[in-house]
């Protein structure tokens, strides 16, 4: 709190001989301003939203199995992710006697061309891109290809994540295998 020193002594006496009584200044004490200055600064901090999280929509398929999507083998692409930031992709349905003709890798450079080139080639309502992980692909690889899908102007009905088949982990293993991806 604020202090004066008001010990001057007595009355207000004049005339030779008596001194004048010195003035001394106020002494402020701070002490409950910066009390007052953490409050505060705790308020603020408390009250204050440091930043909002972001979050990419994504549309999965539905849990009910009676309801498939019916798509045409023509305008339908799986995109499959490996490990080492591999992507392993084909058209249509896999033939198992045109199985090394149809199964292609690339990486995530190449992959924005191939999305874009399947785009512009087949009509819009029959579009279809099928998203599956395999299990040692990491998790930046999935939102690597959302961001791709995003990039490449394709609508968020047109393309799914589903689980990846038995015969899709053998293609992609044998294919890191022959190439060497550890």
């Amino acid at each position: 709190m604020a202090e004066m020193d008001t010990s001057s002594g007595g009355g207000h006496k004049k005339g030779p001989g008596v001194k004048k009584a010195v003035k001394k200044s106020t002494r402020v004490d701070l002490t409950p301003m910066v009390d007052l200055g953490f409050l505060l600064i705790t308020f603020f901090v408390f009250t204050t939203t440091m930043s909002q999280s972001t979050a990419m929509n994504m549309n999965e398929p539905k849990d009910s199995k009676d309801e498939q999507v019916k798509v045409k083998e023509s305008g339908a692409m799986t995109i499959l992710l490996g490990k080492a930031d591999q992507v392993y992709y084909y058209f249509g349905q896999l033939d198992p006697n045109k199985i090394s003709e149809q199964f292609k890798s690339t990486n995530f450079k190449d992959v924005r061309q191939i999305i874009t080139d399947k785009k512009k080639s087949t009509p819009e309502d029959d579009l279809m891109y099928v998203i599956k992980s395999d299990d040692k692909s990491t998790f930046k690889n999935a939102i690597n290809i959302l961001d791709e899908m995003t990039i490449c102007g394709v609508k968020p009905g047109h393309y799914a994540e589903d689980k990846i088949s038995d015969t899709e982990k053998k293609l992609i293993q044998a294919t890191e295998q022959a190439n060497g991806i550890q």
